[in-house]
């Protein structure tokens, strides 16, 4: 794996919030913390200045864990406790990719972390 150029590419237009807001209803409960952050991502995307395809949104399962579907970027709705294993796999096969894990509460833990922690 060449290691000597993994900048992750600009775009050359002015993206906005709405460039990354999807067509998907938001699930979550009202009140639900995860409205602020979907809105500050969105708000943040486009000042970052990266591609919108250089973005990759990873969860794992739970409400916090519908956030790839809210975002319009590449997204992986994984599986219990992985999110973070996949995301390091995801940059690992794409150096040049952005990559952003949501997780809520304890499920970026493996079942037998929390089984341990209870």
């Amino acid at each position: 794996m060449d290691f000597t150029n993994m900048t992750i590419e600009r775009t050359s237009v002015q993206l906005s919030k709405a460039d990354f807001e999807s067509d998907q209803m938001v699930k979550w409960c009202p009140g639900c913390g995860g409205h602020a952050i979907l809105a500050a991502v969105e708000r943040v995307f486009p000042k970052i200045g990266y591609r919108k395809e250089n973005f990759c949104m990873v969860s794992g399962i739970g409400c916090s864990s519908r956030f790839p579907y809210y975002v319009n970027t590449y997204g992986i709705h994984g599986i219990h406790g992985r999110a973070a294993a996949i995301s390091t796999g995801v940059k690992i096969a794409n150096p040049k990719l952005s990559v952003w894990t949501i997780t809520g509460d304890v499920i970026h833990l493996p079942s037998e972390g929390i089984t341990l922690s209870m």
